[in-house]
């Protein structure tokens, strides 16, 4: 596949150019972080999930990689890789786009831009698909709520670090059944501030199960779903977080989640839906393809006379990386939990 990413270059060029002439900005403004829900765990909220071998719909899943081709202290330019997987009866497809981000600012300053810059991409990834798959079309079913979107993170819309409204408000049109499963889930915690995903498993006697409601949805706090917490495989000893829009609150919880048990048993991640496993692989570029985008960085800084002055700052951060026997910084650091 090919990508036009040349006005990544020249906003590239056009910041680093701003930052050697005048230095960073101070004052850069900083995103809030997602607020702890702190819920005493209740185990007669906790219902079976009923097992399913086949299921008749359709599965989207969309994820984003960063990777960081080159950083300093002040700066950093990264590879953004959001891509696409749809699963339906064990057939694949899915697709993939490339960005380069250039931010300047302090470490944190930039984690924060890049949650940001990712969650985007998500949302514009995932309209763009459901504009262009055909209205899932080939994935036709008699019940639109057969077909599943699934999202990595937590059910929050609208701002910063947060996905697109509209995003949600297209699902909610068409009757799709818009899901959003973390990876992990730090922001909640039982009474005693411990981990609750890890204490109402501890409650749980069930193979496979669902624990809800967490806490119900909330636009005016930007969640726009119900958290709950769900085991999905019976082999598996994970457990997820995973948030129901709240226009999907006439079903069942227990027979709209069901359908993801049949996912959730692939020996390549146990427990965790396939769909989102795939979008998450299919965002990871191959190091030839990293080494490619920095050998074009430098050229294009080196063309704009900035390459020497860029390269000292790169050099005097990373001595780090120069003991561990690390050559490239995408080699190992990673942002937000994503290699």
């Amino acid at each position: 596949m090919t990508f036009n990413i040349n006005p990544d270059f020249s906003e590239m060029e056009k910041k680093l150019k701003c930052y050697v002439d005048k230095g960073r900005v101070a004052g850069a403004s900083e995103v809030k972080e997602q607020p702890m829900v702190a819920v005493k765990p209740d185990a007669s909220l906790i219902k079976p999930l009923k097992r399913l071998t086949t299921f008749d719909g359709c599965f989207m899943a969309v994820d984003c990689s960063t990777r960081t081709l080159k950083r300093a202290n002040n700066w950093g330019i990264y590879l953004m890789r959001p891509s696409w997987a749809i699963v339906k009866n064990r057939v694949v497809d899915w697709g993939f786009k490339e960005r380069i981000c250039t931010v300047v600012g302090d470490a944190r300053t930039r984690s924060n831009y890049l949650t940001d810059v990712r969650i985007e991409l998500e949302s514009q990834m995932a309209l763009e698909q459901l504009n262009t798959q055909k209205d899932f079309a080939y994935y036709e079913h008699k019940d639109t709520r057969s077909n599943y979107l699934l999202l990595d993170g937590g059910a929050y819309f609208g701002g910063e670090r947060k996905f697109r409204v509209s995003l949600y408000e297209k699902c909610a049109k068409e009757g799709l059944s818009l899901l959003a499963i973390c990876k992990n889930s730090p922001s909640l915690h039982d009474d005693k501030g411990r981990d609750f995903v890890a204490s109402a498993s501890a409650l749980a006697s069930h193979e496979t199960w669902v624990y809800h409601p967490v806490r119900k949805a909330d636009k005016d706090k930007a969640l726009y779903g119900d958290i709950a917490v769900v085991k999905l495989c019976r082999d598996s000893v994970h457990v997820f977080r995973c948030d129901v829009m709240d226009y999907l609150s006439d079903q069942d919880v227990g027979e709209l989640l069901s359908p993801l048990t049949c996912i959730s048993e692939d020996p390549r991640c146990v427990g965790y839906p396939i769909t989102l496993y795939l979008a998450h692989e299919f965002s990871t570029p191959s190091g030839s393809m990293l080494l490619s985008y920095v050998d074009q960085i430098e050229e294009k800084l080196a063309a704009a006379g900035l390459l020497a002055t860029l390269r000292n700052e790169e050099r005097s951060c990373s001595f780090a990386d120069e003991i561990h026997g690390v050559k490239h910084a995408f080699e190992w650091e990673y942002w937000n939990d994503q290699y």
